[in-house]
């Protein structure tokens, strides 16, 4: 019994020391073992506003700056009315190759052709109506070939199309499979399950005339085939999408697949050829704001809300200007324990389109060139890795959390020169390092509660804010 009350005993006192570590006011940088007690201040002011990102076109708008949608792992194509912020539509131009990208000899017999389809395989990423919006895609043949160049989001090959020759209404299935038939000469044709795409029947008159009935010159050279054939256009139609729509991510690694069967005597055989796109595609991006983000945009004062918009579209300025103050308010030298930003999406904004899963925040530098937070920073001994910097939502709390500790001690003790703060959505798809770079590969967006300093607001709890755990050092 006595072993028995001994292991008792040492439970509680465990249980209570661990418990007793639940207390981040607690927690601080080495001081003398009498000032060990943090204190809390959640009322530091934080001024926000929402500013254009590197991607934001809209009509009658002269863009200041551009983002790149050329060579990216997930191109954006959609249209989505997002009745907050405003209209976004994505299209793509890509190139067209020959079979196998070199010459091509053409089968031998009478060829027909049963299908021609476009494959566009989803990337991840999809933003938008994925329940009830009808949406509908058309297919152009381009006027210009895209290069081997790069492209920006204000690049626009929309002027100078050719025919129409693919179209097709579907609804958001980006996680479906889809079976098709694998076509093998001389054997059965097998029904297949493929991984989820968007399939859109491209005109067998467009594959005779650029393929089957094309000149051997234009056969026997892929670069004077892509001269001749230009590429494709890929659009949402306005007047076909119904509902609010919204943006989808393709890879681009797909092909125009042309299913065939030649007649030679009494012999008849099925077979396909692809036509890879090229590398060579990109996003042209462009925006109709809606009255709100137009308001926000054109007010210079603190925000009461503030508009996080992916592709590269909005993102909010903050700066924390009573910083250098807090000592002479406080009355005493301090040591910062810990500084956390806190950021809570308006009430009602998350359905039916959720908040942007991740953000990231990130400072200018002299040059305006976006830089990592010290606490982003694999450099700086403060940073704890990307886990502790935060920018995750927080569904349960309705919540994003980033640890600032060592940008505001350094802002606060003069080290750092707030040339810039910000706010933006970024893609989830980079787990090591901390994006700082404004990227077209992501399309969500968050609402939030932006400054807010009247007390009898019902959105004064959920402000942006900065809460600071300090320690008074006696000197």
């Amino acid at each position: 019994m006595k072993f028995f009350r001994l292991d008792l005993l040492t439970l509680l006192i465990s249980l209570f020391i661990l418990n007793s570590c639940r207390n981040n006011a607690n927690i601080g940088l080495p001081a003398p073992s009498t000032q060990l007690n943090g204190t809390l201040i959640d009322t530091s002011t934080v001024i926000v506003n929402t500013v254009t990102d590197a991607g934001f076109l809209a009509p009658g708008v002269t863009p200041t700056d551009s983002v790149i949608t050329s060579g990216l792992a997930k191109t954006a194509m959609g249209l989505f009315r997002d009745p907050a912020l405003g209209t976004v539509q994505s299209d793509i131009a890509v190139g067209l190759q020959l079979p196998g990208g070199a010459a091509y000899t053409l089968p031998s017999g009478t060829i027909v052709i049963d299908s021609a389809v476009l494959a566009l395989k989803y990337a991840d990423g999809f933003y938008g109506d994925s329940l009830t919006s009808k949406y509908k895609v058309n297919v152009y043949q381009l006027g210009a070939r895209p290069l081997s160049k790069t492209y920006y989001n204000t690049t626009d090959f929309s002027g100078n199309l050719g025919p129409l020759v693919g179209t097709r209404t579907f609804y958001a299935r980006t996680h479906d499979s889809v079976k098709v038939y694998n076509i093998i000469a001389g054997y059965p044709d097998t029904l297949w399950k493929v991984v989820p795409q968007l399939r859109i029947p491209i005109s067998t008159n467009f594959i005779n005339s650029i393929l089957f009935n094309a000149s051997s010159d234009q056969l026997g050279s892929n670069t004077v085939f892509q001269n001749t054939v230009k590429g494709l256009y890929i659009t949402m139609d306005p007047a076909g999408t119904q509902g609010a729509g919204g943006t989808f991510m393709f890879n681009m690694t797909d092909s125009l697949n042309v299913y065939y069967h030649t007649i030679n005597g009494t012999t008849i055989d099925t077979a396909s050829v692809a036509l890879p796109l090229s590398q060579n595609h990109f996003s042209h991006i462009i925006r109709t704001p809606s009255p709100a983000v137009a308001a926000a945009l054109a007010n210079n004062s603190p925000n009461n809300v503030i508009y996080l918009q992916g592709l590269a579209g909005l993102k909010a300025k903050i700066s924390f200007p009573y910083l250098k103050n807090l000592v002479n308010t406080i009355g005493s030298h301090i040591v910062l324990n810990r500084a956390e930003l806190v950021v809570t999406p308006m009430p009602g904004t998350t359905i039916p389109f959720s908040a942007q899963p991740k953000l990231t925040m990130y400072r200018y530098d002299i040059a305006h060139t976006p830089v990592e937070l010290q606490d982003a920073s694999t450099n700086d001994g403060r940073a704890g890795g990307i886990g502790v910097f935060g920018g995750y939502y927080n569904r349960a709390k309705n919540e994003y959390h980033f640890i600032v500790t060592g940008y505001i001690e350094d802002l606060m003790n003069g080290y750092s020169v707030d040339y810039g703060t910000y706010l933006a959505t970024i893609d989830t798809t980079n787990t090591s390092t901390v994006d700082i770079n404004p990227t077209p590969q992501t399309a969500g967006r968050t609402i939030a509660v932006g400054t807010v300093t009247d007390k009898s607001s019902p959105y004064y709890a959920s402000r942006i804010k900065l809460n600071l755990i300090y320690t008074k050092i006696n000197k």
